[in-house]
């Protein structure tokens, strides 16, 4: 089971990544897999929401070792097998009366998205091939795959977990949004003052011939040797940035001794 080790998280459905030949093709979707019985078996929990919005879950165990084991839904299959072809591929055949009647391959591909071949028989008994694309997902949200899949069928259970899932989702999320909106506006403020800090150590540096009153207006120039001076003297009324180099800004003190551009 070492090889399955890839394989085991929760899901996220691409759906404009797929391409459904058969069946019912869901906007949203969740594939879990888990590790069971000590690590012999894989269980495989399906939940998915179609573009009506019904909601759909199934699940199956399955032990990857190549043999036949008895399937639980004897109205989809007799027999069940899976084998692990080395780490980044599992086939699972769903066999009745001795026929492959559906063959499941889960593939992890170079970017580490999974993708899900469904190989079958549709109702006319003609072949089709559904693919899936997922990508691995922190936590599980309320959707999954296609309704062509291992007898997913809409359950009252499922329509349950969808509700409740999809409130927890757009709880966590509008929580989520909060914090990010507090952790930018927090981030803002850190950039204002950083930036009210070096300008106050530029203006403290400065050649001062009078004392700065707070709440008052001055502004900021930059003479011919490179240093600073404040002065009261506008631009305006100087004539351009006046005997100086260049003009830098117009500044007020605050009480709490920073300054701040204005204007």
């Amino acid at each position: 089971m070492v090889q399955a080790y890839n394989f085991l998280a929760s899901w996220q459905l691409f759906p404009e990544k797929c391409d459904f030949q058969f069946g019912t093709v869901p906007k949203s979707g969740n594939y879990k897999i888990e590790s069971i019985k000590n690590g012999h078996q894989l269980s495989v929990s399906i939940n998915w929401v179609s573009l009506t919005n019904d909601a759909f879950y199934t699940q199956y165990n399955v032990k990857p070792d190549g043999a036949l084991h008895p399937f639980d839904n004897q109205e989809l299959a007799d027999t069940i097998t899976a084998n692990i072809a080395n780490a980044s591929t599992i086939v699972t055949s769903f066999i009745k009366e001795e026929q492959t009647i559906l063959e499941v391959t889960n593939e992890i591909l170079a970017n580490g998205y999974m993708k899900v071949t469904h190989k079958g028989l549709n109702d006319n008994k003609e072949p089709f091939v559904n693919t899936e694309v997922y990508h691995k997902q922190m936590s599980v949200l309320p959707y999954a795959s296609s309704v062509s899949g291992v007898a997913i069928r809409p359950t009252k259970e499922g329509m349950i977990k969808h509700k409740a899932l999809t409130a927890m989702e757009e709880q966590t999320n509008m929580q989520l949004d909060q914090i990010k909106q507090q952790i930018e506006l927090l981030a803002r403020q850190a950039q204002d003052i950083s930036k009210r800090k070096e300008l106050s150590l530029m203006i403290y540096e400065a050649s001062l011939r009078f004392k700065p009153q707070i709440g008052q207006t001055y502004h900021l120039y930059e003479q011919r040797d490179g240093a600073h001076m404040l002065s009261l003297v506008s631009p305006k009324e100087w004539g351009g940035s006046g005997p100086f180099k260049q003009f830098v800004a117009s500044v007020r003190l605050l009480a709490d001794h920073t300054w701040v551009e204005v204007g």
